[in-house]
């Protein structure tokens, strides 16, 4: 019997992953970054679906608990996600400093 909690997950998963095919198809996100919004989403919806599924890959882990195991996955895509965000950031200031030079250099002139 399916329950509130995984209709809700569910239809979530869906809405997000309607989201980042919108996404790419305005170019604003590459393949690669689709791909993965797609084995997350479409990962929820699977283990949403399916719980079973969740259970027996977490004892192949050697996790007790299901939800543990989720809770791990979670922990490590935030992980992911924050580390990407700083390469971003890191990215974005240096770029920032080489044009503000640039401009810099440009006025003295």
């Amino acid at each position: 019997m399916i329950t509130i909690i995984q209709i809700i997950l569910i239809l979530f998963a869906v809405f997000a992953w309607s989201r980042a095919g919108l996404r790419i198809k305005d170019k604003e996100i590459g393949v690669g970054e689709f791909a993965f919004w797609s084995v997350i989403w479409i990962g929820v919806i699977i283990f949403a679906s399916l719980p079973g599924i969740l259970e027996w890959i977490s004892k192949i882990f050697g996790i007790a608990r299901p939800t543990d195991f989720a809770v791990y996955i979670g922990i490590i895509v935030l992980f992911y996600l924050v580390f990407r965000a700083y390469v971003n950031l890191d990215k974005q200031s240096k770029e920032i400093t080489r044009l503000v030079r640039e401009i810099a250099i440009k006025k003295k002139k």
